[in-house]
């Protein structure tokens, strides 16, 4: 602020007109004027598209107060926030003092298979890869997205079911490991170990080649990965919540 924008607001404050006032082409009154500058610096932002119409899906299990629990024990709440600052802590409570309250808020997007676009907001902190030659380059540096809890709780509700299906319906491979109930790295190492042993036991030699995708998972097609589920058998209602979720990220 200038000393004369300083002089122009004195003079409005003591109800004199300043030396200046804006003149607007096809706008003469001072209601025009204001709407004018209005829509020049705060254009009005594009309607959001209407509601989608989603059918239901039949046969879609409930979500029950024991399988949040159950979510919520695993959830820490020291966890960061997404955007709107809620925290698994306050999730924690809302389920304690109504347990049906979060169940009934979650089984219609199950049943819709539909992930909301406000779930899918998120805070992303870049930090800096300790060990580097130099920080010139934006592969020396990683993204934390702190996604929303209620997103998180969801996600976790539908991929209970779904790695169930998947194990029963044979979509997953024999050696899986990872992200499955029961089985982890120290299955992972024990069947590297005997698979070794049981070849070196043979007289043969032996090496391991280990892989590391780099952004495996951010680039899904979800439409390639829902006609593998739905060829494999998968509910419809866990194939569209799936692709909802992968979509418009």
């Amino acid at each position: 602020m200038n000393s004369q924008s300083v002089s122009d607001a004195s003079k409005i404050v003591a109800g004199r007109a300043p030396d200046r006032f804006p003149t607007l082409e096809n706008a003469s009154s001072l209601t025009e004027i204001n709407n004018t500058l209005l829509q020049y610096f705060f254009p009005p932002r594009p309607c959001p598209p209407p509601p989608l119409i989603l059918p239901a899906f039949e046969e879609v299990p409930p979500v029950l107060p024991s399988e949040v629990s159950s979510v919520l024990r695993k959830c820490s709440n020291t966890s960061a926030p997404g955007t709107s600052g809620i925290l698994y802590s306050i999730c924690k409570r809302v389920h304690e003092a109504n347990e049906r309250r979060l169940p009934s808020l979650l089984t219609p997007l199950l049943t819709h298979g539909y992930h909301p676009l406000a779930l899918k907001k998120a805070n992303r902190i870049v930090l800096d890869e300790s060990g580097k030659p130099d920080y010139r380059t934006p592969a020396f540096f990683r993204i934390i997205v702190l996604l929303e809890t209620v997103s998180k709780i969801l996600e976790r509700l539908f991929a209970l079911p779904l790695a169930s299906a998947a194990r029963s319906l044979g979509l997953l491979h024999p050696n899986q490991c990872g992200s499955l109930a029961g089985v982890g790295c120290f299955d992972a190492v024990a069947t590297l170990t005997h698979e070794v042993r049981l070849l070196q036991a043979a007289c043969l030699q032996v090496s391991t080649l280990l892989l590391d995708v780099n952004g495996g998972f951010d680039n899904v097609c979800e439409n390639n990965l829902a006609s593998t589920f739905t060829r494999g058998g998968v509910s419809g209602y866990l194939v569209a919540s799936i692709k909802s979720f992968l979509s418009r990220r």
